[in-house]
């Protein structure tokens, strides 16, 4: 099936794809790093502190879709059932079953049950130990990965989309609008953007959209020289010369013919922009502007680690994750950078004409 869609594609095309799958380094990290996202897609499957299926007096329940009440297993408040408390459990496991996630914890669930004062070291319980209140450290980090690729995926595609516009209009009209554009550009880059967001976390409660919101007002400078410059050479190729002498929309001529040609250095950026999101969001988040206290955050565990050097396990766990995740990334973004280079591709087999057309191209 794979082999049927290949065939589908261009020659360019396969010839890019080909190259990528030369590069075993960038294969296998795109590999592991789409298992990874793709396990922490399923986090509440992993690790939670409600059971996934259980059966009480002949009837079934789902806590992990359905919020039921503590008057259905014995209590006495309409509350949502606490699982993990020991008088419902025990009224369950007697008349009844529960089975649990492989973690039995959620990112945001204190044990107060713990042997060792928190931050409590790795155990049977704990496979990574405890924070400084007591929260499942493997739990944090399964939900913190996908919280932080889902932030950079979302930053990344809006990023994206401003670059390629605000880019595409410069380098495709020229003149004054490039002039105006970049003098703008310029400014805004010089903006303070770190002070800017400890004046706004001072007025408003930071989110996860909040932020989002803010980053994408400076995430797409990086992106729009890149944008301009392809724009800029293309604008001047002889068919695109000819669809502006045949009097086509200029919206059309970019869309059709100018914006294709640009996307392959645009591509190519893309992995380091990712990249660059997942640092973001880390470091905001160690310095304490970023997401609300609480959250799954990678960066609020490194900074569990700075301020808790008795319990190395946090520091190593945060590191790791980082240097893994980030790494994964760089290997990516570095086969396909390799796949959108002539130079490969004419190394890889390509013809020199082909070479010349996927320049072009």
């Amino acid at each position: 099936m794979l082999d049927a869609a290949t065939s589908r594609l261009s020659p360019i095309t396969r010839r890019r794809l080909d190259v990528f799958r030369r590069n075993r380094r960038a294969r296998i990290s795109l590999w592991i790093f789409m298992a990874l996202f793709v396990f922490s897609l399923g986090a509440e499957l992993v690790a939670n502190d409600k059971p996934l299926l259980m059966q009480y007096q002949g009837d079934w329940y789902v806590p992990l879709l359905v919020d039921y009440p503590d008057t259905e297993f014995g209590g006495f408040l309409p509350t949502p059932a606490d699982y993990r408390d020991r008088y419902t459990r025990e009224t369950i496991e007697a008349d009844g079953w529960m089975l649990w996630p492989p973690i039995p914890y959620s990112y945001d669930t204190l044990d107060m049950a713990l042997r060792h004062p928190a931050p409590s070291p790795p155990d049977g319980e704990h496979w990574l130990g405890t924070d400084d209140q007591g929260r499942d450290v493997l739990a944090r980090v399964i939900y913190g990965f996908r919280l932080s690729v889902v932030f950079a995926l979302v930053l990344t595609a809006g990023s994206l989309v401003l670059g390629v516009v605000i880019g595409g209009v410069q380098g495709y009209f020229g003149g004054k609008v490039d002039l105006i554009g970049q003098r703008l550009t310029e400014i805004w880059s010089g903006l303070p953007v770190l002070f800017l967001l400890i004046i706004l976390a001072s007025l408003v409660e930071p989110n996860l959209w909040w932020l989002l919101g803010i980053m994408l007002l400076f995430s797409w400078l990086g992106l729009v020289d890149v944008v301009r410059a392809e724009f800029l050479r293309a604008r001047n190729l002889e068919y695109v010369r000819a669809a502006r002498a045949m009097g086509l929309p200029s919206r059309l001529i970019m869309w059709r013919h100018v914006l294709p040609n640009a996307m392959v250095a645009t591509l190519t950026f893309i992995p380091f922009l990712f990249t660059g999101g997942i640092t973001t969001l880390t470091a905001l988040d160690f310095l304490g502007f970023g997401l609300p206290p609480g959250s799954p955050s990678l960066g609020e565990l490194v900074a569990q680690g700075k301020n808790n050097l008795q319990a190395p396990w946090l520091g190593i766990t945060a590191f790791m994750t980082l240097s893994i995740m980030l790494s994964l990334l760089v290997f990516i973004g570095e086969g396909l950078r390799d796949a959108f280079d002539p130079r490969h591709i004419q190394h890889a087999g390509t013809s020199t004409t082909d070479a010349r057309a996927l320049r072009d191209a």
